[in-house]
């Protein structure tokens, strides 16, 4: 082959970095952005927040205002200031008439520095008093249970079995390992019998939460209500249900279940009704995880009949170029110094460039979702109308990848409350009138008719799809199951209730 030039067409697509910078923030959630700009603050020294109350000067500072920037931040001096007297000055007299030995403070020691007793519930509120509310983290399962271990009186081999069964106990309270499988694991030297392990599992049963420890959802639910007062109604009642004839009340065989107990109806109802107050993951309420908190962007608001959207002003601060700094800078030096700083400028100017376009475009993309969506705005679900990306595209003159950016981990805050961007899009269903229907308003027409269903004859799927073409939607009985299960509703089978 013989080397030769070709001249060639074509177009490409070139990221510069203030494009790569843009793409980057405009993706970001609320709080990830906070910290994006909390680094961009400590990094970049000719970038500052503007504090409330303090006019916003836009104006670019110039290159050479060296001088102006210095006698702007050089404070007035008075012509003619009292001097403050000095220690020399004043005799001892004068320090007792001057200083009182008590000095008047806004605050007490107390308000600052709170003791530990403080910090407790007092007696008149120990009912009330939630631990997890005072702390910033939850406590996990086993931190608690080690907790009640501790206080617990125990020799020290049945303090070592109960650690090992700690252990196995999962997160929703459950002992995952078999007792056969936990003295196997044990040093044969301890010589640990399988009795002993079942002894020290009765006795952490009785821990908190209760029905913690459990093998199974029988034991579970027989735990708690060991541990109910002897006075309880249809307590003897709902554990012989337990014991004998749980899984009469899984497949919700009632007339079975009353031959068997022989009891009426309406006597069933309410050793369901005890049973149903119990809770078959009694440690799901524990958990270590911190709360994730959702900061809304943009917020929603009705005025004079109008749907008005406004950018959240808390979520991002305001920041400008120091202007002190940027007249440090000069043009005709070439110096290290001088170029960092031109550097730190020019990066500082893009920033907040990009910052300002995410606003713009967070703006445009949220106006046209509520122009879009005001009959969700106004009625809830069942008027939300169907809505792709394409659609806002073409609204706001921007590409499909671009809005899809905009619109995840966005949060919009409306008066039925705080939704993410994209919970406004959804796919479409023709009707009978040669219209289309949102699916997220098909979840919300097929949640309240299930709401309303007869408890003692719930709604099958094949019955909801007629409901709904009743109302000129066409929907298949496969799709009413998908929709179904998207909302966590059980089948109609699982639904059945007493009256």
């Amino acid at each position: 082959m013989k080397p030769s030039l070709v001249l060639k067409m074509g177009q490409q697509l070139t990221m510069t970095p203030q494009l790569q910078q843009a793409i980057r923030l405009l993706q970001l959630s609320t709080l990830d952005l906070q910290q994006e700009i909390q680094e961009a603050l400590e990094s970049n020294p000719m970038l500052e927040r503007q504090e409330e109350g303090e006019d916003f000067d836009s104006a670019d500072p110039m290159a050479d205002n060296v001088e102006h920037a210095q006698a702007a931040s050089a404070p007035e001096q008075p012509d003619h200031q009292e001097a403050a007297p000095t220690v020399d000055s004043l005799d001892e007299g004068d320090w007792g008439e001057r200083i009182p030995n008590e000095l008047p403070v806004d605050t007490s020691w107390e308000d600052i520095y709170q003791t530990s007793a403080s910090s407790l519930p007092s007696n008149s509120d120990d009912d009330e008093w939630d631990f997890t509310t005072r702390t910033s983290a939850g406590e996990s399962l086993h931190t608690h249970l080690l907790w009640q271990l501790n206080v617990a009186p125990m020799s020290d081999t049945d303090r070592l079995i109960a650690v090992t069964l700690i252990d196995c106990i999962g997160t929703n309270g459950y002992l995952e390992e078999t007792l056969e499988e936990i003295v196997e694991a044990f040093d044969p030297e301890l010589d640990i019998e399988l009795d002993e392990v079942e002894a020290v599992l009765h006795r952490i049963q009785q821990f908190e939460p209760a029905g913690v420890g459990a093998r199974d959802l029988r034991e579970c639910l027989l735990l708690q209500l060991r541990q109910l007062p002897a006075q309880t109604p249809w307590l003897s009642e709902a554990k012989r249900l337990i014991s004998d004839h749980l899984e009469l009340l899984g497949s919700r065989d009632y007339s079975q279940l009353m031959r068997r107990l022989k009891i009426k109806e309406d006597d069933l109802r309410q050793v369901i009704e005890l049973i149903q107050s119990l809770n078959p993951r009694p440690c799901s309420q524990i958990s270590a995880n911190e709360p994730e908190y959702v900061v809304p962007d943009v917020i929603v608001r009705k005025h004079n009949e109008r749907w008005l959207v406004e950018l959240n002003q808390e979520t991002v601060p305001r920041l400008r170029v120091n202007p002190q700094y940027a007249g440090f800078v000069r043009r005709a030096d070439a110096s290290a110094d001088n170029t960092f700083m031109r550097n730190q400028l020019q990066e500082a100017r893009w920033f907040i460039k990009s910052l300002q376009s995410r606003n713009e475009t967070l703006m445009k993309v949220a106006t046209q979702i509520v122009e879009h969506q005001r009959g969700f705005l106004e009625y809830g679900d069942e008027a939300m109308k169907p809505l792709v990306l394409h659609d806002i595209a073409e609204a706001v003159g921007m590409h499909e990848s671009t809005i899809s950016r905009v619109t995840t981990q966005k949060f919009m805050h409306t008066p039925r409350g705080i939704y993410e961007l994209k919970y406004f899009f959804s796919s479409h269903v023709s009707t009978s009138e040669g219209g289309e229907c949102s699916s997220t308003a098909i979840r919300a027409i097929i949640k309240k008719l299930v709401a309303a269903e007869s408890p003692k004859k719930p709604l099958s799927d094949s019955k909801i799809a007629g409901l709904l073409e009743a109302q000129g939607i066409q929907v298949a009985r496969r799709t009413v199951a998908k929709y179904r299960e998207s909302l966590s509703i059980a089948p109609s089978s699982e639904r059945k209730r007493l009256i």
